[in-house]
């Protein structure tokens, strides 16, 4: 067990400080490719909830077999050699220096008057329609994403891989680019891909509530509204989202920043029209991303100390 958080902590500091090396191979291109080769073949006519079902099944599987026997059989060469293969393995699962880069990459032209650079650096992380957005629209669109992406691509990823090791990170992430390939409730995906989606939903519901209730606890009050309104505004705004888990994210920060999130958004020319959640007593502006990003460092390393903390003393006493 020690040997286990061992490895979460060289993999956690790995993921912050190094991140994915630029077009080095990645395990979640692998595992795209293999549900892209797949879903062109389920797919179609009949019965395709259930061609869905067993493409998650199939995946899952996969995925979780492969990383346990790389695991298992560097632990047997070594311990070190253990703790290090499975340091790495659930670095290159986390995303937190991807993430800030992406922000950062939106911020950098925004600050500086480019907007055109900046919608075209947003378009690489959002799926909504950005050639027309303003400062404000920009800034929402990104802040919502590294929010989401807060509980998606770091503090999810952190809890199965504290439960059950790399491969419990690596079973949740093959889940999570299920969801984000095929877990659509458009004409083409909204059978097949429905228990993907909803698997997603069921593997994020506990790391999502534990961190949006981090960030409305711990992370830096920046609109100064007192706790207890921005607890409540919290628990009724993460409820009004579209989505059963991104809204516990989007909503703590939108009160801890003091701003405005959600309402319009146009994806491939068709309006789409959210609640608008948070107490909007900032205009959303540039400063807010990097303000965002602060947030999301600070709240990952606070959930991996937390449930660090929790296994050894849970280790110890047992």
């Amino acid at each position: 067990m020690p040997a286990h958080f061992l490895a979460i902590a060289i993999g956690f500091f790995l993921d912050r400080l190094i991140g994915d090396p630029p077009n080095w191979p990645h395990p979640v291109r692998w595992i795209g490719q293999f549900i892209s080769y797949m879903t062109d073949i389920l797919n179609k006519g009949r019965f395709r909830t259930l061609k869905g079902a067993f493409l998650l099944l199939v995946t899952v599987s996969l995925v979780f077999i492969v990383v346990f026997m790389i695991v298992i059989l560097s632990y047997e060469i070594h311990i070190f050699v253990g703790i290090a293969v499975e340091g790495v393995l659930v670095a290159i699962g986390l995303a937190q220096k991807s993430l800030r880069d992406a922000a950062l990459d939106v911020y950098e032209p925004l600050v500086n008057g480019d907007l055109q650079e900046a919608r075209h650096k947003l378009s690489w992380i959002v799926g909504r329609d950005t050639d027309r957005l303003n400062e404000r629209e920009i800034t929402r669109a990104t802040v919502e994403t590294v929010s989401e992406n807060t509980a998606d691509g770091i503090t999810s990823p952190l809890f199965w891989a504290f439960l059950f090791g790399a491969p419990g990170l690596w079973l949740y992430k093959a889940v999570n680019t299920l969801d984000s390939m095929i877990g659509y409730r458009d004409e083409r995906y909204k059978a097949f891909g429905k228990f993907s989606a909803k698997t997603d939903d069921v593997l994020n519901f506990i790391p999502a509530r534990i961190t949006g209730l981090l960030i409305i606890c711990y992370a830096p009050n920046r609109g100064g509204i007192p706790f207890l309104k921005r607890l409540t505004g919290w628990i009724r705004d993460a409820r009004r989202h579209a989505s059963p888990n991104s809204g516990y994210m989007e909503a703590a920060t939108a009160w801890q920043l003091g701003i405005q999130l959600g309402g319009a958004s146009t994806y491939r020319g068709v309006k789409s029209e959210r609640p608008t959640i948070g107490p909007s007593e900032v205009s959303l502006n540039a400063k807010h991303i990097k303000e965002a990003v602060f947030e999301m460092h600070f709240i990952s390393f606070l959930f991996w100390l937390t449930i660090t903390t929790i296994g050894v003393l849970i280790h110890a006493i047992t």
